[in-house]
C-alpha cells in the first residue's frame, strides 16, 4: 500500500525549538551555502555492532539522535504509540527537573551547567522501561551520556540522520528559537563535529525524505 503520508517537514522544529533565541537569519543565503560545502552524498542505511543487546536479549527502550530537524519529536511519539511505550522529550524533561525553561537554564547555569543537568537527566530516564527518548542535538557530545548510551543493556540507540541542506529547510522560519542559528558562523562546524558521534548509534537511518511512518517502521523491524 502506498504511504502518502509527507516527508517530516518544519513541524518538527517548530515543535522542539525551545532553547534560548538568537537573531534571526537569511535561509536563502546559508542553503546556497552549506549546498556548495556539503553536497549530498549516497547514504545507505545501517546497523552497526551492537555491545549492549543480543539475538536473546529484548530492547526496553529506544534513544532517538541526531541533528535539529531530524525528525526526533516528531518521530518519538509516534514510535512509542506504535509500541505501547511512553515518550519523554530529554529537554523537556530538563526543564521539568530544573523548574525553569532551557533559555533560563542557560542565562543562569551556562551551557556546562546544562549539559551536567542534561548528563544526569538521561542517567535517570535510561534505566526506564518500555520507554521511547528524544535527545537533544547536543546530548551526543557528552562523552558520559554517550558511553552510556552506547552500552546500557537493552538500550538502542537510533540516529535520524539529516544533511545540512534538509535541516535549513525543516527549520526555516524557527530561528529565532534556537541558539545554534545565533551563532551562524559556527553552525557547519557543529554539524560536522556531532555528526561522527552521532554515527557510532546502534543504528543509522537516513531521515530525509522517509516520513515519520517509514521511520517507525524501520526501527520496529528488529525488534
Amino acid at each position: 500500500m502506498v504511504n502518502r503520508e509527507e516527508p517530516l517537514a518544519a513541524a518538527n522544529c517548530i515543535h522542539s525549538a525551545k532553547l534560548c533565541s538568537g537573531p534571526a537569519f537569511s535561509s536563502q543565503p546559508l542553503r546556497s551555502l552549506f549546498s556548495a560545502l556539503c553536497p549530498p552524498l549516497p547514504y545507505t542505511d545501517s546497523v552497526t555492532s551492537d555491545v549492549s543487546t543480543s539475538p536473546q536479549q529484548s530492547i526496553h527502550r529506544i534513544v532517538l539522535t541526531g541533528f535539529m530537524g531530524s525528525g526526533k519529536s516528531t518521530v518519538g511519539p509516534r514510535l512509542a504509540r506504535a509500541l505501547g511505550w511512553r515518550f519523554v522529550d530529554a529537554d523537556e524533561a530538563i526543564a521539568a527537573e530544573a523548574g525553569m525553561t532551557i533559555p533560563e537554564i542557560f542565562g543562569t547555569r551556562g551551557e556546562a551547567g546544562f549539559r551536567l543537568l542534561e548528563q544526569q537527566v538521561i542517567a535517570r530516564l535510561i534505566d526506564e522501561d518500555h520507554l521511547v527518548l528524544a535527545l537533544g542535538g547536543g546530548a551526543i557530545e557528552t562523552e558520559a551520556s554517550r558511553t552510556l548510551l552506547l552500552s546500557h543493556p537493552a538500550t538502542r540507540l537510533v540516529h535520524l540522520e539529516v544533511t545540512l541542506e534538509t535541516t535549513l529547510r525543516r527549520c526555516q522560519g524557527t530561528e529565532g528559537d534556537r541558539p545554534v542559528f545565533a551563532d551562524h558562523a559556527n553552525l557547519k562546524a557543529r554539524y560536522d563535529r556531532r555528526l561522527p558521534l552521532y554515527r557510532l548509534a546502534h543504528v543509522n537511518l537516513d531521515a530525509n525524505q522517509a516520513t515519520p511512518a517509514q521511520l517507525v517502521e524501520r526501527i520496529t523491524a528488529d525488534l
